[in-house]
């Protein structure tokens, strides 16, 4: 059995903590959370064992894994805190606030020899995968424009702060729907390498963007879209939606189904004929043991519970997958201060492109500083 604890009791941790408490292989020792009641409720009704705080938990328990649901601001400190302990991460996402921070922890991992996992549960549908098996095929012939869109019905009047209505905590829909949107245009197609045009609205919110519009730039010469909106009250719940030209046709991609249109069949995939097909996302992904929410965030945590017991170090999405998106992230920010018409990704001390203004990463997470505003 694989002894695991949880960090964070939000909406995110419950429910990993439910699919993770039910897995046949694992031993779900203790979690932690400074929300007394919550914990008091949890060790009184369902018998789990709760601290306070990271360090007792740490002090008290022996543990092979950790799943963190804390809010973004937190993550680099706890995280590096577990892989010095040589405890394997499952994060949740995003990963971390500076890119810096994120390629230390990708090296302190590999030193160690850990797993790592961050949660960005999309890379578990069936739809998205077939998208991305369909381009890798080559079946779409030469791709030259990608959009990616994710809209949803989270801020919709002005209301109190929490953490995600915090630009220094991680919050706004940059962090929360972006990621989720950038991080699959890798999965199935690439990271862009650069990106451009940024419009950065607030409609309802005072510290964070509501809406978030940019073009992409990849390194092969293709283009992108993103466009985000987390105060769209049309739809019921976050839609996330990917669409992808090639030179010999397009696919459309979201939760519910994968569709494909082909000017011409493609010897790698005699499957698909010519005009148009659809996948749909029930044939295409395998039963859970457990199901919440969607069969992604129980196919994600059983991933990470079978590297763990394999100490497998690959996987479908690393620190190191995470930290590509971060990177684009940034880079966006970067670009909504104009700091650069177009802001391109290289290594931390090249992202984004010449950084050095006073104060640039203080500003770019939102913090105050001296002579900036």
């Amino acid at each position: 059995m694989i002894r695991i604890g949880m960090i964070g009791l939000g909406k995110m941790g419950i429910s990993h903590l439910a699919i993770v408490r039910s897995h046949p292989q694992v031993d779900l020792v203790a979690a932690c959370d400074s929300n007394g009641y919550l914990t008091d409720v949890l060790t009184k009704h369902a018998g789990l064992k709760c601290h306070d705080d990271l360090d007792t938990m740490l002090a008290r328990e022996q543990l092979d894994a950790v799943v963190v649901s804390t809010p973004s601001k937190l993550h680099a400190g706890m995280v590096e805190k577990l892989l010095n302990k040589g405890i394997h991460v499952f994060c949740e996402k995003p990963f971390v606030l500076d890119v810096r921070d994120g390629e230390r922890l990708i090296a302190l991992a590999d030193r160690k020899g850990l797993v790592t996992q961050v949660g960005y549960h999309y890379r578990f549908v069936g739809a998205f995968q077939e998208a991305a098996r369909i381009v890798r095929s080559g079946a779409l012939g030469e791709i030259h424009h990608v959009r990616a869109e994710a809209y949803g019905p989270v801020v919709l009047r002005p209301k109190g702060g929490t953490w995600r209505t915090a630009k220094n905590e991680g919050g706004g829909a940059l962090y929360d729907y972006a990621c989720h949107a950038i991080d699959t245009v890798g999965m199935v197609f690439d990271v862009p390498n650069a990106v451009g045009g940024v419009i950065v609205n607030r409609l309802f919110s005072r510290d964070v963007e509501d809406e978030i519009y940019c073009t992409m730039r990849f390194a092969g010469g293709a283009s992108g879209q993103l466009s985000v909106n987390w105060s769209d009250e049309s739809y019921r719940k976050m839609s996330t939606r990917l669409t992808v030209w090639g030179k010999n046709g397009r696919l459309n991609a979201d939760r519910q189904e994968c569709q494909v249109f082909l000017r011409e069949p493609h010897p790698s995939r005699p499957d698909l004929p010519k005009g148009w097909s659809v996948r749909y996302t029930t044939d295409l992904t395998d039963e859970v043991w457990y199901y919440l929410r969607g069969e992604e965030y129980s196919a994600q945590i059983d991933h990470f519970v079978q590297r763990v017991a394999e100490r497998r170090l690959e996987g479908v999405n690393t620190f190191a997958s995470a930290v590509a998106t971060d990177r684009v992230v940034a880079m966006i920010r970067a670009a909504e201060l104009g700091d650069s018409a177009w802001t391109g990704a290289g290594s931390a001390a090249e992202l984004p492109q010449a950084p050095t203004r006073p104060g640039f990463w203080d500003r770019l997470l939102g913090r105050e500083t001296a002579g900036a505003r």
